[in-house]
């Protein structure tokens, strides 16, 4: 964060001060962990359901926290709110006005994270990179990623996400980005919404927050997302389109697909070509990493070192197509950190492909949030399982059962296709049918906890290698769309 003093704080954020040094400064984060609290740090303190903050007020001013933001007095030095979540959030509108960095925002119903994660890669080879930890997207999140920078940041990549109308517009009145792509508009969290078009008008808030074109604002667009593309109306931004359109402005051409799943591409603009090998797994990342190259080039680098950083990336965030070769032989793909139609044949289909010769197991919870839709997109999944010959199909979960009931009527037989009603019966049952060569694909949404059944595998087949051992944990879980 920039640096600032207690005084300095309390005044940004109408706060009393209490038994504080008004001159200390905070010259690092504001942390509402306080496992992760270094010295230098202002501690957030919030009251949830479950753990309140205000509790281990202490143990942060003792593992060098200079103060804490809290509603109620505490053991420790303070600065008092009515409300931290306010008070951050005023605290990250100020400090982001002062801001040298140029700041980037990203929405979409799905791959937000991984093209976060990508443009991140790509922009720290030119400057000093501040980006949304895991998928921390949220109206705590998008604060606290913002008080991650200072003056020496020049790129701040601010994910962004909505549960519904409105919601992205309050985040861009914190952090303004000067530059925002909008990814895609699906079925996810469907319930909230009511409907696409809905999703649509939420989503389309981040580029109508775009300065104009001659204030250097750019909005890239998904050419290949009906639904985005239409959003060029909606903003006086210059927009990009970005896509596998034959008319795109930034497009990928020549996809193709190694046998573990990785796609290679030819990177096409206006300036010329190049070529990039995606290290992740997944023909839905090409999407993904189109939109980052366009965010990139629009913040002035050059087509080669894009393609080159983009080439070179890495997982960054948990459970996201996550693979592992254990011991016995066993492939497991944790993708569990969410789901959506959408993800789940996109998942599926990368299942498909790097199973080739091999047999493949798909382990579905249920995708949540569908609202009255939910038992006919379960019952179309187990569907699509069966048309993509996926050997067999385990359902985990009361809400999952649809998918069984769609892979038999599409003409599952003879167990290929099972359901389960928890994790750990999901586990037994693998155990005993899984064998060597397996590739084994593990998705559901957040709440249906997928993960577990993953580690659970991991662990009962000896984990021999990880594609993403250096990916950090995932510190906004439930995130919304």
């Amino acid at each position: 964060m920039i640096e600032l003093s207690l005084a300095e704080i309390a005044g940004i954020v109408g706060g009393r001060l209490l038994a504080a040094d008004p001159e200390r400064t905070v010259s690092g984060k504001v942390e509402f962990d306080s496992r992760k609290v270094v010295p230098g740090d202002l501690f957030l303190a919030i009251a949830g359901n479950r753990v309140d903050g205000h509790d281990y007020a202490e143990a942060a001013v003792q593992a060098g926290a200079v103060a804490v933001l809290a509603s109620r007095p505490v053991p420790a030095p303070a600065i008092l709110v009515a409300d931290p979540i306010e008070a951050i959030t005023e605290l990250a509108r100020t400090v982001a006005r002062r801001l040298p960095a140029r700041i980037i925002g990203i929405t979409g119903s799905s791959g937000k994270t991984s093209t976060k994660d990508l443009l991140a890669q790509v922009l720290a080879g030119a400057g000093a990179t501040v980006a949304t930890p895991a998928s921390f997207n949220n109206e705590l999140g998008y604060p606290y990623t913002v008080l991650l920078a200072d003056e020496k940041t020049e790129f701040l990549v601010l994910e962004t996400s909505a549960r519904g109308v409105g919601h992205i517009r309050h985040l861009t009145g914190i952090a303004a980005p000067r530059l925002a792509a909008v990814l895609n508009v699906g079925s996810a969290h469907l319930s909230e919404f009511g409907s696409v078009e809905t999703i649509a008008l939420a989503k389309g808030e981040l580029v109508e927050a775009l300065p104009d074109a001659a204030d250097g604002g750019v909005a890239v667009l998904n050419a290949d997302d009906p639904l985005v593309a239409a959003m060029a109306t909606r903003t006086s931004a210059r927009v990009v389109t970005a896509g596998e359109r034959q008319d795109a402005d930034v497009r990928a051409e020549q996809v193709r697909l190694d046998s573990s799943g990785r796609a290679s591409f030819e990177l096409v603009t206006a300036a010329g070509r190049a070529g990039v090998h995606l290290q992740l797994y997944g023909e839905h990342h090409v999407a993904n990493a189109v939109i980052a190259a366009a965010l990139a080039l629009a913040c002035g680098l050059e087509l080669p070192a894009v393609a080159q950083a983009l080439s070179q990336a890495a997982p960054r965030s948990r459970w996201r197509m996550e693979v592992c070769e254990t011991a016995a032989g066993i492939t497991v793909i944790n993708d569990a950190y969410n789901a959506n139609p959408e993800s789940m044949r996109a998942a599926l289909k990368a299942l498909a492909i790097m199973s080739e010769g091999r047999r493949s197991v798909a382990v579905l919870g249920h995708m949540a949030e569908l609202g009255p839709d939910s038992i006919a997109q379960h019952d179309a999944l187990g569907r699509h399982v069966v048309r993509l010959d996926i050997a067999a199909l385990i359902a985990v979960g009361e809400q999952a059962r649809a998918i069984t009931t769609g892979a038999a009527l599409e003409g599952s037989y003879n167990g290929e296709s099972q359901w389960v009603p928890d994790a750990a019966t999901a586990v037994a049952r693998l155990g005993e049918q899984l064998r060597p060569g397996d590739v084994v694909l593990v998705k559901g949404s957040r709440s249906a906890a997928m993960e577990v059944v993953a580690q659970a595998l991991i662990e009962r087949f000896g984990a021999a290698d990880s594609a993403a051992d250096s990916a950090a944990d995932s510190a906004a879980e439930g995130a919304p769309a």
